[in-house]
């Protein structure tokens, strides 16, 4: 039985949560000729038979809505050199304009934008959903995947970008 106050304070679970390290992507989305996306850390491999993937996408956000409406989401991953393009696509500030202007994109199966560079690449159809506190648990059916050899991910760790050189982090 759930009681919130033996939950454990929300500032110490963020605290505590900055010791995972995670890679960085763009979750973005296409509907009714309007694109958006959003940086987001909360993305995984869920099976690869079938190929399913989630990310987890906070409720307030543009992003959640037109996911939601649209029923489908793209994923680029993010690589080392690409920390501007990460804290673009996080800004409050930008939450309603175009923060695709002026980047190279493409798309492949449903029309979700992606970005030109990155290390990888997942076209979505969302099957389920899930309400999870405050947030979205999206469950993508990967239509289509591309991706780069030879990058390094963008990784986001104790509130920090770092990256690998020669197998460890920095």
């Amino acid at each position: 039985m759930y009681n919130e106050s033996m939950s454990a304070d929300p500032e110490e679970l963020r605290t505590a949560m900055r010791q995972w390290a995670t890679g960085v992507t763009i979750v973005s989305v296409m509907h009714e000729g309007r694109h958006h996306g959003m940086t987001a850390s909360s993305f995984t491999s869920v099976s690869l038979l079938p190929p399913l993937v989630l990310v987890s996408l906070e409720e307030v956000t543009n992003t959640h809505r037109l996911v939601q409406q649209a029923g489908y989401f793209a994923i680029t991953i993010l690589d080392q050199g690409q920390k501007d393009i990460s804290d673009r696509f996080a800004g409050r500030s930008t939450e309603y304009s175009d923060r695709f202007a002026g980047l190279d994109t493409f798309t492949m199966v449903s029309g979700a934008p992606l970005l030109g560079r990155g290390l990888a690449w997942f076209d979505c159809r969302v099957i389920a959903t899930y309400k999870a506190g405050n947030h979205t648990v999206f469950i993508g059916d990967v239509l289509a995947v591309k991706y780069s050899q030879g990058g390094k991910p963008l990784i986001y760790y104790d509130r920090n970008y770092r990256s690998l050189k020669n197998g460890s982090m920095e």
